[in-house]
């Protein structure tokens, strides 16, 4: 199941989001999916979620069953406001230590099991507890107070219609949970009840782990050793330089978005800042460094006559995850893109990036 995430098209409203999908998911689907049914990653504010009312959803409803499409997981990470003005940490916000972060996260499990196809699991993924400046120890049994709320949310709807939806942390760096070891870790000691523990997996943003500098290989099989279920796998990739070069990295630092860095020294020591200014002001460069920058590119996009990519970790993801997972594109900067990696309209980009991506996993198909 390969899908792309709406929240690359701005709007925080239901009716700005659902203009955004008519407008733009018919063709996706009449390009990739020309003949079977196109799952929707969608992304809904919290606005949106409150607009949704019973008449607004089953309308949203039929117009799938129309249109030829379904709704198997929502992105519960950002919110609010997600385009257009300065978004930085506040993403986070509220975060797993806050109410309004659960009754969020509710309004979206109930709307999803209506959506939800019978016999499909579905999915949501969340902010990774929160940013780690603002998350102190003592914070955390309200933390696990709020996630254990969902789960039971999650587990008297799954009794009710007997629909499975996972709630699945997405680790980013700067972020409480940066590493899948974070995560494994975080849910080992939050030592939910095992009933309800089937209910919390992993939004794997390939992205976000690429830049961590984490290992496929290891971090899959440090969740298969855990139980820890990947809700979904996000078909992302991050900018990549292997030489510092202050002009190419001033281009990047734009005011929407943080754009955490991670910097491996030759040595292997990892150095990591949570935007790019102030990698740019505090490190000190080191001749052999390799930057890994938080900044969502096209997946299709490899090495350009300026930047390097993550794609190849991404290639090794596709490779070795189970065909069973939902992978869902996510390049929500498609606004602030450098010029050279955005040569297209949105929704060619979202076309090719979903050719691309099936094309990978193809491949992994035929040698398997």
């Amino acid at each position: 199941m390969i899908t792309y995430c709406t929240n690359i098209h701005p709007g925080e409203s239901w009716d700005e989001i659902f203009l955004n999908v008519r407008t733009h998911l018919p063709a996706v689907k009449a390009a990739v999916s020309p003949d079977a049914p196109f799952p929707i990653g969608l992304r809904l504010s919290n606005r949106a979620a409150i607009d949704l009312d019973a008449e607004a959803s089953a309308l949203f409803q039929e117009w799938c069953r129309e249109a030829g499409c379904f709704v198997p997981t929502i992105n519960g990470f950002p919110y609010g406001v997600f385009h257009g003005r300065p978004v930085k940490e506040s993403v986070y916000l509220p975060d797993w230590r806050q109410e309004e972060r659960v009754e969020y996260t509710k309004r979206l499990a109930y709307l999803l099991d209506a959506w939800l196809p019978e016999g499909m699991a579905g999915s949501i993924s969340t902010v990774p507890v929160g940013f780690k400046r603002k998350v102190r120890p003592d914070d955390y049994a309200a933390v696990r107070r709020n996630l254990l709320g969902v789960l039971e949310h999650l587990d008297l709807l799954r009794q009710r219609s007997g629909k499975e939806i996972v709630l699945c942390l997405e680790p980013e760096a700067g972020c409480v949970l940066e590493t899948t070891e974070d995560l494994v870790r975080f849910i080992e000691q939050m030592g939910f009840p095992r009933a309800l523990g089937n209910m919390m997996g992993i939004c794997f943003d390939c992205c976000h782990h690429a830049v961590a500098f984490e290992n496929v290989p290891e971090a899959f099989a440090m969740l298969s050793e855990a139980g820890v279920k990947i809700g979904k796998i996000q078909a992302s990739s991050a900018l990549r330089l292997k030489s510092f070069d202050r002009t190419l990295l001033d281009g990047l630092d734009e005011p929407c978005y943080l754009h955490q860095v991670v910097i491996r020294h030759p040595e292997g020591r990892l150095a990591r800042y949570d935007d790019l200014p102030e990698a740019l002001d505090r490190h000190h460069i080191a001749l052999g460094e390799e930057w890994r920058i938080h900044f969502h590119v096209p997946v299709f996009a490899e090495d350009t006559v300026s930047y390097g990519t993550t794609r190849f970790f991404l290639e090794e993801c596709l490779q070795r995850m189970d065909g069973n997972i939902p992978i869902e594109v996510e390049t929500y900067t498609w606004d602030v893109l450098p010029a050279e990696l955005r040569s297209a309209s949105v929704t060619e980009s979202i076309i090719r990036e979903i050719e691309w991506v099936k094309e990978k996993s193809h491949e992994t198909n035929r040698r398997s």
